[in-house]
């Protein structure tokens, strides 16, 4: 069965050229031009992932309200933000919102659809791990739910996208050791710059933060990458 991905694009020609471009590659593929029309099509049938434009239409920023709402009626749908504004800010907005990437448009095509491949393939790495027994794992006051990717700080839960649950398993699968960032998105089992890597694991440590305002549990190793700190394995 094809893989369906939704499209949510305002501009007519640009829509139609990547429309074209997924389904060349062999992907069902579902258009929308504005946040509306997407979203009371998506809450009744959610996609295997979503590309958004953050500009859509009159709404400057209708693509990372768009996130933020399928992002509650699913933690772990695989969105892509797929857009001309390229500014750190909006990037670091829309991975906060529970995007899993932001790309700017100027990337090949080939790029893109490395992305698309392995954001899919978590996607099914997760939903086959979901059918077997909760697999656990626990480091001092951290638990983490493997299987059901969900965290506990002190018995508080940390609501985490996929691609942070994954980077944080990782530093906490070996306590004290140097993860860089190239192995953190290999665990994620992702692509992304470094300067997303170091995004993603800001917002983790802001997550933690709101949680539990002493939290040191993710340390720099500065020139090097992050590691877990051990005291707290």
């Amino acid at each position: 069965m094809k893989r369906h991905i939704a499209l949510i694009e305002d501009e007519p020609a640009i829509r139609e050229n990547y429309r074209d471009a997924f389904e060349r590659r062999g992907y069902r593929v579902s258009a929308y031009g504005d946040r509306a029309s997407a979203y009371n099509a998506l809450r009744r049938q959610l996609p295997d992932l979503a590309i958004i434009d953050v500009g859509l239409g009159d709404e400057m920023d209708g693509g990372f309200d768009l996130c933020r709402d399928l992002r509650q009626l699913s933690a772990t749908l695989p969105m892509i933000f797929l857009t001309a504004r390229d500014s750190d800010t909006d990037s670091v907005l829309g991975l906060r919102l529970g995007a899993d990437d932001y790309v700017t448009k100027d990337m090949s095509l080939d790029h893109l659809f490395a992305r698309i491949t392995a954001l899919l393939r978590r996607a099914d790495a997760w939903a086959e791990s979901s059918r077997q027994p909760d697999e656990t794992l626990q480091r001092g006051r951290l638990q983490l739910n493997v299987d059901r990717m969900t965290a506990e700080w002190d018995c508080q839960p940390v609501e985490l996208t996929v691609t942070e649950f994954w980077m944080l398993h990782a530093l906490v699968h070996h306590p004290g050791h140097v993860k860089n960032r190239t192995q953190l998105m290999e665990a994620a089992n992702t692509v992304l710059d470094d300067n997303t890597v170091t995004s993603h694991i800001k917002r983790i440590r802001r997550k933690f933060l709101q949680v539990d305002g002493n939290f040191d549990g993710i340390q720099t190793a500065y020139g090097y990458g992050y590691r877990w700190n051990a005291h707290e394995a």
